[in-house]
């Protein structure tokens, strides 16, 4: 399982990111990420929660972290998030995700040309896998369809980009994305039981194979 928030504001959005990710500290206890959009590029960090907690492993890193659009992951199997710089230009994901087919989709990427770095317990990253399939689609949108159309079982996800966060539900909707705002600023998550301690309210809860871009401004 995992649980993922992501956030963009008008203003510096690290402190939402931090406690918003934390929340989901219940989904996963594996691996944590954060990573935000620094406006020229991405800043990541990563670490291991196995004999820890996510605050503390990350709370050293805040001061090294700026920017306005962030992503954030509590994972219970793979690093995350995954980096990427591509004809779509600079980007991250985080996903939860159970992709029965990964063996099958490793084999057609390589056989394509694509090479993996991210291993996880010595298999393939999944979330790697999906950043590769995303980078098919001459958009974002097309993208996160191939992924859609490629991948057997489930897969959710967040991507930022310098454009906003995009965010898309699986298919068959087994997890929920909602989508908070408050003033100056918009947050997702599968996991909303802490907006109101950050001071968002509930404004749209993404349907099934639905995906949304997020700005500071609201979503479409």
């Amino acid at each position: 399982m995992g649980g993922f928030f992501g956030t963009i504001s008008k203003g510096e959005c690290i402190n939402d990111l931090y406690y918003g990710t934390d929340y989901n500290s219940h989904m996963g206890t594996k691996r944590g990420g954060l990573c935000t959009w620094t406006g020229t590029g991405l800043q990541r960090s990563i670490h291991n929660l196995e004999n820890s907690y996510f605050r503390t492993k990350f709370e050293d890193d805040l001061t090294k972290f700026r920017g306005n659009a962030g992503i954030g992951i509590i994972s219970d199997t793979d690093p995350q998030p995954i980096v990427m710089n591509s004809h779509l230009g600079k980007f991250a994901v985080v996903t939860v995700a159970k992709i029965n087919n990964l063996e099958e989709l490793e084999k057609q990427l390589i056989d394509k040309g694509a090479h993996f770095s991210e291993l996880s317990s010595g298999m393939t990253n999944p979330t790697e896998l999906v950043s590769l399939l995303i980078n098919e689609g001459q958009t974002f949108e097309e993208g996160v369809e191939i992924v859609f159309n490629s991948i057997k079982g489930s897969c959710t996800l967040l991507i930022l980009t310098e454009n906003g966060i995009i965010a898309a539900r699986d298919k068959l909707g087994r997890i929920p994305v909602v989508i908070g705002k408050k003033e100056d600023a918009h947050c997702v998550s599968n996991e909303p039981c802490g907006y109101p301690n950050l001071g968002y309210e509930i404004e749209y809860d993404l349907g099934p194979g639905e995906v949304v871009r997020i700005t500071p401004e609201g979503f479409e």
